[in-house]
């Protein structure tokens, strides 16, 4: 076994992580989560009043978690515990509440315990968690990258607060890089290649864009101004990533959108699959990649195969559930479906056409009296509303009409082409 005294030494000698020296001491220092902080937001009043809650912090990784909980446990002046939900146990677990109940004793000060990942602890484990966090002896702060819906208990979910955050945008990631910038004195200034490089590999992750640029800064020797250049060429051997030339806010999104929906219009699972490939290389929003689907499904798809729509509605749902890079298999998978799915617009090109009749053409009339709602009083004995209407199910074969007398015959639908 190590002796302390060497395991003291061994640890100062180590150098802390860029991440970890660029966490934020101040909320004012955090990035990103504007959402959580606004002026009539939950979480900015239990701040300013300095008051402690238990809750989960649900979110993709390097979004701030583990900084938000510290920050809110040294602003209520609290202890803070922390557990890894990989490595501790119950033992781990009782220890905390006995040093949580003695520093109660001795100073008054409450304790909070942030248990990262604690969606991987057992049902026993979080059970074992429910008296002290009922009791006031630990407020509890666990953070997950799952649901925690559907990964943390039920008893233990009505006795947090749910907060989700979520994935840093582009202008956020250049935030930290400024600032990691300053804290690497001897870094030139980075270029716009390389900046654009980690925005794109870290898609959403902080402490993912300043682990690559603190791994290739490292790599780097300095030159004769004993500056170290970052070059995107270095960058790709680190990560093992080639650059993907993709621009989210301008041709290239809607480009590859294009090229995407137009593979699944044609039934080239391939190419369909390629383009979504590309897309998440470059870091496009999931979401919107799940919108393309849902469209798709509808607007080529279609009567076809009406299922369709409801696949890719649950492959839109499972991404926002998974979040990235789980979110990718839904995708992928629906994707495919789609694509080889038999294609049919026949039920948006019919409405297109009854909504230029009306737009376009001035065709916009009245409803037939015999077609008018009749439910209410004297809606048929006073003004002849319903009169002459045939329940159709009662009357399966009536030649009654459903349009203006003005279209009658009309067809919008292709019952020729498209049989159900």
């Amino acid at each position: 076994m190590t002796h302390p005294l060497f395991q003291q030494l061994s640890q100062a000698n180590r150098p802390t992580p860029l991440a970890e020296r660029l966490r934020p001491q101040r909320f004012e220092d955090v990035v990103g989560q504007d959402h959580l902080f606004g002026p009539t937001t939950p979480l900015r009043g239990l701040v300013e009043n300095r008051q402690l809650v238990s809750v989960i912090l649900w979110g993709p990784p390097g979004v701030g978690k583990t900084t938000l909980a510290r920050l809110m446990a040294n602003h209520a002046d609290a202890h803070f515990s922390e557990l890894s939900a990989v490595t501790s146990g119950l033992a781990d677990i009782r220890a905390v509440v006995k040093d949580a109940k003695d520093a109660l004793i001795t100073s008054g000060k409450p304790t909070v315990l942030f248990i990262d990942e604690i969606h991987r602890y057992s049902k026993t484990q979080q059970d074992a968690l429910l008296p002290h966090v009922e009791n006031g002896t630990l407020t509890l702060m666990g953070a997950t990258t799952e649901n925690p819906s559907f990964q943390v208990i039920r008893p233990l979910l009505s006795r947090v607060m749910v907060v989700q955050l979520h994935p840093l945008e582009p202008y956020h990631i250049r935030q930290l890089l400024a600032r990691a910038q300053e804290a690497l004195e001897d870094c030139a200034p980075l270029n716009e290649d390389v900046l654009g490089y980690l925005v794109r590999y870290a898609n959403g992750d902080g402490r993912s864009a300043l682990r690559l640029l603190e791994l290739a800064y490292r790599c780097t020797a300095a030159s004769e101004d004993n500056q170290k250049s970052i070059m995107v060429e270095l960058l790709e051997a680190v990560s093992g990533q080639h650059q993907v030339e993709y621009d989210k806010d301008g041709d290239a999104h809607y480009d590859h959108a294009s090229a995407y929906q137009k593979s699944l219009r044609g039934s080239d699972a391939d190419g369909a699959l390629y383009w979504l490939a590309k897309m998440i290389a470059g870091g496009e929003d999931p979401r919107f990649i799940a919108r393309r689907l849902m469209v798709t499904a509808a607007e080529d798809v279609g009567l076809a195969r009406p299922t369709a729509l409801m696949v890719a509605t649950s492959a839109a749902e499972a991404v926002e559930r998974l979040g990235m890079p789980e979110g990718r298999i839904p995708l992928a998978m629906a994707t495919a479906y789609i694509a080889r799915c038999p294609k049919s617009n026949h039920a948006y090109v019919a409405l297109d056409k009854a909504l230029a009749d009306i737009q376009q053409h001035g065709k916009s009339y009245p409803v037939p009296k015999h077609l008018k709602d009749s439910h209410y009083s004297d809606a048929k004995s006073r003004y002849g509303h319903g009169e002459g209407y045939q329940y159709s199910h009662n009357h399966p074969n009536s030649k009654q009409s459903f349009l203006p007398d003005e279209l009658l015959g009309t067809r919008y639908l292709d019952v020729d082409g498209f049989t159900p």
